[in-house]
């Protein structure tokens, strides 16, 4: 390794984005109660209640790949290889564009009201940040060791 301290802190960060993912499963778990899918959907027509249910169901099992392939692949993204790098861009990409969706298409006033959803909502941004971040930074660390050799 040429940069121990970066291989190091990488190397921390990769567990954590991995951990990080089933922290968000808890969060996304508690959606349909607490945003009262309930009532809501079932003003939907059958299939519009099912494309969300499936929509929902399929972001959970990328969600759970992501958390499960950071953490099988640790070592792999760590030494650079290339279908893990490609992973990491990604995983990077994917938290960034979702960053972005909730910066400028959603408004402040789509979301619930009440403190608990205002402090869920910093979290789960805070991490989302912090994903991509780990992420988008291995990736660039990588691409950039590569070069340079």
């Amino acid at each position: 390794m040429t940069n121990l301290p970066l291989y190091r802190l990488f190397d921390l960060a990769m567990w954590l984005a991995g951990l990080g993912h089933f922290v968000i499963l808890l969060a996304s778990f508690q959606v349909p109660s607490r945003m009262r899918w309930k009532q809501d959907l079932a003003q939907l027509m059958p299939l519009n209640r099912k494309l969300l249910w499936v929509q929902s169901s399929f972001t959970v099992l990328t969600i759970v790949a992501f958390g499960t392939l950071t953490l099988a692949l640790h070592t792999e993204l760590l030494r650079g290889d290339r279908a893990a790098l490609g992973l990491a861009c990604f995983i990077g990409t994917y938290w960034t564009a979702r960053i972005l969706v909730d910066a400028f298409y959603f408004s402040h006033e789509d979301w619930p009201k009440g403190w608990k959803f205002v402090v869920g909502h910093i979290l789960l941004t805070c991490l989302f940040v912090a994903l991509a971040c780990s992420y988008l930074g291995l990736f660039a660390w990588q691409v950039w060791s590569k070069a340079g050799s």
